[in-house]
């Protein structure tokens, strides 16, 4: 693994800029990483992790540059919570850590420096520097995949009966006899123009 330092780096590289989102990612990740035991997940145990992530802001970038877990490896799990939270599976083991950012840490952070104006900045130190224990509240969850959620699943494709458009990893819908995808079945989230 790397230091915290040099995953910053990475982090504001592949986002564009460091805040104080960036440095709650990295080093949730990285406490994620530790409670499993995962010490070099883009390399010899990149296979064994796949990751929830709760939230679609900078905190995920982050989370994936230090896991390595990716949506397009199928290793990366989105699901739209709005929580600045993360689950880290084994699949080896099958061991599962969900890990979530406390809210009293903004305040804490105030606390901790309050000569610090700008609040991005003030967060930004005090994330480096506060305690795992005062930044995030740590579960040990059991998560159970199916075979289509893990990384590498090759499975049958299916076409909707509707729209003729191909659906994979049984993400299909079967209702009376016929296969929909799940925007014919009703599931859209978004309206033809």
């Amino acid at each position: 693994m790397k230091s915290l330092d040099q995953y910053l780096a990475d982090a504001e590289q592949a986002h564009g800029h460091l805040c104080a989102g960036q440095v709650l990612g990295v080093r949730l990740a990285m406490l994620g990483l530790e409670k499993l035991g995962i010490e070099d997940p883009r390399g010899k145990d990149r296979k064994r992790l796949v990751t929830f992530v709760e939230i679609d802001r900078c905190a995920t970038d982050a989370i994936a540059v230090v896991t390595g877990c990716r949506l397009g490896k199928r290793a990366l799990k989105f699901r739209d919570w709005g929580k600045l939270a993360a689950t880290f599976i084994d699949v080896a083991s099958g061991k599962a850590v969900r890990i979530a950012a406390r809210e009293s840490s903004k305040g804490l952070a105030r606390e901790m420096h309050p000569e610090i104006e700008n609040k991005n900045q003030r967060q930004m130190l005090a994330y480096r520097e506060m305690s795992e224990r005062d930044l995030f509240d740590v579960q040990n969850v059991k998560v159970e995949l199916s075979p289509e959620d893990f990384p590498g699943f090759k499975g049958e494709r299916t076409v909707c009966s509707e729209c003729g458009e191909g659906v994979n990893f049984k993400r299909e819908i079967r209702r009376d006899g016929r296969i929909l995808c799940r925007g014919c079945a009703g599931e859209n989230y978004f309206t033809p123009a």
